[in-house]
């Protein structure tokens, strides 16, 4: 069974960083595409960032140039760091893993989730 944990958020003031992690077991972390999601207070989750096997990107326009997807295979586990914190960017962050597509879906139509990891940012 595959498992996703979010790790890696908290509290910090408007211009601050954090490092979110996502470490997986249950499959071979390698195969997967993966993204980032995050809900906000009264929204729906969106997507954040994707990252293919190969190491390739792509951000939601909210956060290009802000955020950096990374992955490392060797501790099964995805990064995602996140530079320039806004106010807008308080939401639980998420990940998901997606053995078929090249792409992780971008409307997060996945039958299960984690528990998330809450970010916070003050103004």
């Amino acid at each position: 069974q595959v498992q996703v944990v979010e790790s890696g958020g908290g509290l910090v003031q408007a211009g601050g960083s954090l490092r979110l992690s996502c470490r997986a077991s249950g499959t071979i972390f390698r195969s997967n595409a993966l993204g980032w999601y995050r809900q906000g207070p009264g929204k729906q989750r969106e997507w954040v960032a994707a990252i293919t096997t190969s190491g390739r990107t792509n951000y939601a326009d909210s956060v290009k140039g802000r955020f950096t997807i990374f992955r490392d295979n060797s501790k099964n586990t995805a990064y995602l760091q996140m530079n320039g914190l806004k106010p807008e960017d308080t939401a639980i962050y998420y990940c998901n893993l997606d053995p078929v597509r090249e792409w992780p879906d971008i409307l997060g139509n996945y039958r299960s989730w984690g528990q998330g990891t809450q970010v916070t940012v003050s103004s």
